[in-house]
């Protein structure tokens, strides 16, 4: 397993719009693996494809605390096919947007097929902070960060700051 280098803010990549895996293989299944390796030393809960470079209509969860055994899920294709009226909020952040975190809105349930590592088609009905990782990692396949779900001011001034330090990176 190799840990994949992550994508950062600004970089125009993390606005891409992801394509749907066409294969599943052997391939694919150690770039999971790899995926998975990313988000542990992140650390992190959940990670897109776009968020290696990759645009690929794929991610990977683990809501497992430390003290508990590790518990993988790669989604693969995945779509929400149903959620609920009722919002709830949660604290979100973001491997591509380190150390800034913000509360975001979002339906509380919500339903989601996809496929798995075998190519079976799945589907999860869910709450609670797996939805809401869910729903982030989602956006993350269709281009959409979850700062874009904060008001036009705080989201402008962490794309400034984000910016701003990339410049710097590349002096």
């Amino acid at each position: 397993m190799t840990v994949k280098p992550l994508i950062i803010l600004p970089d125009p990549l993390l606005r891409v719009q992801s394509k749907p895996v066409e294969r599943i293989d052997d391939e694919l299944r150690r770039f999971s693996d790899d995926m998975l390796e990313t988000m542990y030393d992140a650390p992190g809960i959940g990670l897109a494809a776009i968020q290696v470079g990759v645009p690929l209509r794929m991610l990977v969860i683990d809501l497992a605390k430390d003290e508990e055994p590790k518990a993988p899920t790669t989604f693969i294709n995945p779509e929400i096919v149903q959620f609920s009226d009722e919002a709830s909020v949660y604290e979100e952040g973001c491997l591509s947007i380190p150390e800034y975190f913000a509360e975001v809105e979002r339906p509380a349930s919500l339903t989601v097929r996809y496929q798995d590592l075998d190519g079976k088609t799945q589907e999860v009905t869910t709450d609670g902070l797996l939805a809401t990782c869910l729903q982030h990692e989602i956006d993350h396949l269709n281009g959409i960060l979850f700062i874009d779900h904060i008001s036009r001011l705080k989201r402008d001034m962490v794309i400034r700051k984000f910016t701003k330090a990339a410049r710097r990176g590349a002096e």
